[in-house]
């Protein structure tokens, strides 16, 4: 960023080599004169200068009217990030040092610090791009070019550089004498004037130079410069007069002898005339008024020059000086001072402190509003600062803008109010809630504006909009902010089993224990992340009310909800459930528990009691007491080799699981290890006791012959589709291939495993029949089929029942119907390609059969 100075220039500056006369008041109209030298210490610069540095500072103002970046239409100046942008890169393109501040006329003053050439290509890069340029063309001789150009055109360079200009010098082969010089008003002047010198020296003609002092130049130039041209015209001779920015006495004539003595006589007289008859008066006027005096470009001085033949000498833009000097004969002085002060007053400015947040309201949407305002006030224009707002124009229209915009703002008080409230940001996300509802809600209740900063160090929240609904939501922040203040948190362990009883079915239970403890804010785990953890948030004496009241009901459920699992028969559950469940009911009532049995068709054969653990464990005697009685419980006893029991057993007794659930769910009972013992029990009913002998004693055998056993990987879910319906998939492999074949089960760590036991030819090819298998469920694809609207109900009813079953029997293929009400009847399959035609047949036929 660039330095900005509220201050043009401040005398405590250090500076490291002395400003000019020249420098330090670069820019006046062409007929103003310039203080005389004794209104500034020239000793102190003089002893500086005699210093040289080889680090130089320029200080040059571009104008008002002259701005570049400026945008009046807003009624303020804009573009300011563009205008240090420019800044920048010529500071980079240079080295030189570019500092910039702004009056409050709105013109500019840039400060360049840095070795003179640096600071000269800097300046006119910054004329060129900050200040608006003008074009003119000077007719020299064709045989004086060569000198203006100089030796490799340094000459040329030097004086752009100068005068911060672009001149234009016609090639040696070009049939033109005009020479173009771009750039502002003020380095045209100066470059026009060095050209013309150069010029008149080496004519072959007459040359002079007069000295007369600078405050009668603008006499000699007339206003608008008419003196000067009809003193040309007349006589056709060159006269070249230093513009108001160049500090010198002298002026040239060059032309016919003839000529330049007519040019010298004319001037001599004129300069004799005003030496004798010109007296001096010097007023006060407020600084921030002489804009006004000088006019655009310097066309009000010459308005009073025209109408009075006073000259008005202002002092520098950068000297902070009220004072103004009349140069005249002394009758016209009194009406020159009427005219400079009307001139004065002709603008007048006001200043209306403002907050800024007010500002917006009053600009309105595009500037509707205060355009409106200021539709028949044509010539005043209002500036918006930070918080204030400027009103600068003729005084009639001035008052009438400021009495329209009082009246405005006094009823955007009425209408909208304005407040801040400091809040701690870690509250901030709290206050939005999550996905903003808090905040919306707020809005759309009150019907404000709520900024809340989105940065974590900023702890200003501002409201805007009416005054009762400012007034509320600010009440409701301060009460949110002491609440969250107060606020404390507690963590409370809670079995995940029991999560699902607190919270209730749709969160009723939960909502309840909320509303009896003032709202606290109690949070569960995701159930996908078998956390314990339940945090309770809030005011301290509600969350510890609370904490008490769910470690007790936690404590209760953990007494009435001691679970077991009892493996019964089967073919017992019959006689356990008794005649019209007279038996399960009877069990119940006189154990106060609940007990819960496989549904019918499924392949567990656990029953599940629930409860106090007193009334449990008796509950599970009574039924194990029941299958004790019942007539077909046998227990065999086999003689099978030590240390054949772990290979039977299998990994964490995958094999042995399977020879039970294969026969009936029998309980085997192995000798406790160390012991050595070769005895192996068998209990259950008499057929699965026999079932599960043989199969024990097959096993054995096989061990001890040959034994060899491999494992596979699967995905759990596709277990159930290489086991197929009632078994009969892996049926037929393990008829295939003659080998075991045992799946994990749910209580099973590893549940990606599946084991294959026998000899090595019958592990490998069982091996193969499985892999092949996995690989056709992964070989997914995707089909399409037509089904009438009118049928698509009955596949999603019920939880999509009828879909889930295909799902299972046609190896996971998943079926997507359109939504209910689309009229589309195209149904999308996904799954294995093999699975895919059985599954789509049977779509049809349920289809048919829903028809028929």
């Amino acid at each position: 960023m660039l330095p900005v100075h509220n201050n043009i220039l401040d005398e405590s500056m250090p500076y490291e080599a002395a400003f000019s006369y020249d420098e330090l008041f670069p820019s006046l109209p062409e007929n103003e004169v310039r203080p005389e030298a004794p209104a500034v210490d020239i000793g102190q610069w003089t002893q500086k200068m005699k210093v040289k540095s080889s680090v130089i500072t320029q200080v040059f103002r571009v104008p008002v009217e002259e701005r570049k970046f400026r945008d009046m239409n807003n009624q303020r100046f804009g573009e300011q990030g563009e205008q240090a942008k420019i800044c920048s890169d010529i500071m980079q393109k240079t080295g030189a040092h570019i500092e910039i501040s702004s009056s409050k006329d709105q013109s500019l003053t840039i400060l360049v610090t840095g070795k003179e050439e640096a600071v000269l290509k800097a300046r006119r890069l910054i004329v060129k791009e900050l200040q608006t340029q003008a074009l003119i063309s000077i007719s020299i001789p064709k045989e004086h070019h060569r000198f203006i150009l100089g030796k490799g055109g340094k000459k040329l360079t030097d004086l752009e550089l100068s005068t911060a200009t672009k001149i234009s010098v016609p090639r040696p082969d070009e049939n033109s004498d005009l020479i173009k010089i771009t750039g502002t008003k003020e380095g045209i002047d100066k470059a026009r004037h060095e050209i013309q010198l150069i010029s008149d020296e080496q004519s072959k003609l007459a040359f002079e130079r007069l000295l007369i002092p600078k405050m009668y130049h603008p006499f000699i130039f007339g206003p608008f410069n008419e003196t000067i041209n009809q003193i040309i015209g007349e006589t056709k001779a060159r006269i070249n007069i230093p513009p108001a920015s160049v500090m010198k006495d002298e002026l040239t004539i060059a032309g016919e002898k003839e000529a330049v003595a007519k040019a010298k006589a004319r001037v001599q007289n004129i300069y004799e005339e005003r030496k004798r008859n010109c007296q001096s008066v010097s007023v006060e006027v407020p600084k921030n008024q002489h804009k006004y005096i000088i006019g655009p470009r310097g066309q009000t001085i010459q308005e009073i020059l025209q109408e009075t033949g006073v000259s008005v000498e202002m002092p520098p833009p950068d000297v902070q000086s009220d004072t103004i000097t009349l140069r005249g004969e002394q009758a016209k002085l009194g009406p020159a001072l009427t005219l400079v002060y009307s001139k004065a007053n002709s603008v007048k400015t006001e200043h209306m402190d403002v907050p800024s947040w007010l500002h917006k309201y009053i600009i309105g949407k595009k500037g509707a509003n205060i355009k409106h305002m200021t539709q028949d006030l044509s010539k005043v224009q209002v500036d918006f600062t930070d918080e204030s707002i400027k009103v600068e124009g003729p005084p009639e229209e001035v008052y009438e803008a400021c009495k329209r915009l009082k009246e405005m703002i006094d009823n955007l008080r009425k209408q909208v109010a304005y407040e801040e409230v400091k809040v701690n940001p870690a509250f901030h996300r709290h206050i939005i809630g999550k996905n903003g509802s808090n905040i919306n809600r707020l809005k759309e209740d009150t019907k404000t504006l709520i900024n809340i900063p989105s940065d974590n160090e900023n702890d200003v929240v501002r409201i805007e909009g009416a005054p009762e609904g400012v007034a509320q939501v600010k009440k409701l922040l301060l009460e949110m902010v002491h609440k969250m203040e107060n606020e404390i948190s507690k963590d409370l362990i809670i079995e995940q089993r029991f999560h699902r009883n607190i919270i209730g079915a749709k969160g009723e239970k939960i909502r309840e224990i909320r509303d009896k403890f003032n709202q606290v804010n109690i949070t569960f785990p995701e159930p996908g992340l078998k956390s314990d953890k339940v945090t309770i948030r809030g005011p301290k004496s509600d969350v510890d009310a609370c904490y008490k009241y769910l470690h007790r009901m936690n404590e209760e459920m953990k007494l009435t909800n001691f679970s077991v699992e009892v493996p019964i028969y089967k073919q017992n559950h019959k006689f356990i459930i008794g005649k019209g469940g007279a038996n399960i009911k009877k069990i119940r009532d006189e154990t106060n528990t609940k007990i819960d049995l496989p549904a019918e068709g499924a392949e567990s054969d656990v029953i599940a009691i629930r409860g106090r653990k007193e009334d449990v464990l008796l509950a599970k005697k009574k039924i194990l007491e029941i299958q004790e009685e019942l007539d077909n419980v046998i227990t065999q006893e086999i003689m099978i080799p030590a240390k054949l029991h772990n290979s039977i057993i299998g990994t964490k007794g995958r094999l042995i699981r399977a020879i039970t659930e294969e026969c009936g769910g029998v309980t085997i009972k192995f000798p406790t290890g160390g012991t050595g013992s070769d005895k192996v029990s068998i209990r259950g009913p008499k057929d699965d006791v026999m079932k599960a002998k043989k199969r024990l004693l097959e096993i054995s055998n096989e061990k001890q012959l040959v034994g060899h056993t491999a494992e596979i990987k699967a995905n759990p879910e596709q277990h159930k589709f290489l086991i197929g319906k009632n078994g009969a998939s892996i049926k037929k492999v393990r008829d295939k291939t003659g080998a075991r074949i045992v799946f994990p089960n749910e209580n099973d760590d590893d549940k990606n495993t599946i084991t294959i036991i026998g000899r090595k030819e019958e592990v490998e090819a069982a091996k193969n029949e499985l892999n092949s298998l996995i690989a056709q469920l992964k070989d997914t694809a995707e089909t399409t089929t037509e089904i009438d609207p009118k049928h698509h109900r009955y596949f999603v009813a019920r939880g999509a029942e009828v879909l889930k079953q295909i799902s299972n029997d046609y190896g996971g293929v998943t079926v997507s119907f359109p939504k209910i009400g689309s009229n589309s009847s195209k149904v999308v399959l996904k799954g294995a390609k093999d699975f895919l035609e059985p599954a789509k047949q049977r779509l049809h036929e349920i289809v048919e059969d829903l028809v028929s």
